[in-house]
């Protein structure tokens, strides 16, 4: 019995010493999770002009986004399409950062811009930052129609001192149910826009009323935003009216 306990004795004292020594050693480090990079956004990408091809600059939110990469498309070789390389907002953004995107691609030479403002001056918010989006029925509208006005003629003025023809495209529909918006508000901000339009002789690109008799094959459900086939559409629609406003070749003039 002595032997055993002796020999159960040893046994521990040689075990105790092999733990401490194996909890101190320093735990392999975790492998740090590096967040998935996002990809570009291909709408967003800078353009390198093709030589000899008119400059068209597109101002908008996120609809123009839409339709951006198929009117690039449809305007191939025949002009270099750039847009503001971001969501262009509000008016209150476009009074805020119109040098910047006039600056697009590295020139502000310009022979067609489209440009846009209305579906986000229609949005509701909370707080007086904008930062606190809400329901239809809550909060306030973003941009009131008295500054909306005097934003966008802040941005026509500029525009027009760029040489460019400008053509103004208007707000497209909001549909029931669409989070944050009241529809008819962006008919009246429709109606502000065409009266500043009209009185400087700028051409309308009326997409609202485009868009209405074929909303529920083109839009989604309940949402300001559009399927990718409904862009698609938006994007050969407009592409007509830009063509037509290109400079034309020296022999067809």
């Amino acid at each position: 019995m002595l032997l055993r306990a002796r020999s159960g004795l040893l046994l521990v004292l040689f075990l105790v010493p092999c733990l401490a020594s194996a909890q101190d050693q320093p735990k392999p480090q975790e492998t740090a999770k590096q967040p998935t990079a996002r990809k570009p956004n291909p709408v967003l990408a800078p353009v390198t002009d093709e030589p000899g091809l008119p400059r068209v600059l597109i101002i908008g939110d996120s609809i123009s986004m839409g339709y951006t990469l198929p009117l690039r498309e449809a305007l191939k070789g025949k002009a270099n399409m750039h847009r503001a390389l971001e969501n262009c907002g509000p008016s209150t953004r476009g009074v805020a950062n119109l040098e910047k995107w006039l600056n697009t691609g590295g020139s502000d030479n310009w022979d067609v811009i489209q440009f846009n403002f209305g579906l986000h001056d229609v949005r509701h918010f909370a707080d007086e930052e904008n930062k606190k989006p809400v329901g239809a029925t809550e909060g306030h509208r973003q941009v009131l129609e008295a500054d909306y006005e005097k934003n966008l003629r802040t941005i026509v003025a500029r525009l027009k001192k760029t040489g460019a023809k400008l053509i103004w495209r208007n707000t497209t529909p909001v549909p029931e149910g669409s989070d944050g918006r009241v529809p008819g508000d962006e008919v009246r901000y429709n109606e502000i826009a065409k009266k500043i339009m009209d009185e400087n002789q700028i051409p309308i690109d009326d997409m609202y009323t485009f868009c209405l008799p074929k909303l529920n094959e083109i839009q989604l459900p309940k949402n300001v935003h559009f399927k990718p086939e409904g862009s698609k559409v938006l994007a050969d629609h407009t592409a007509k009216m830009i063509i037509a406003a290109l400079p034309k070749p020296a022999a067809q003039k």
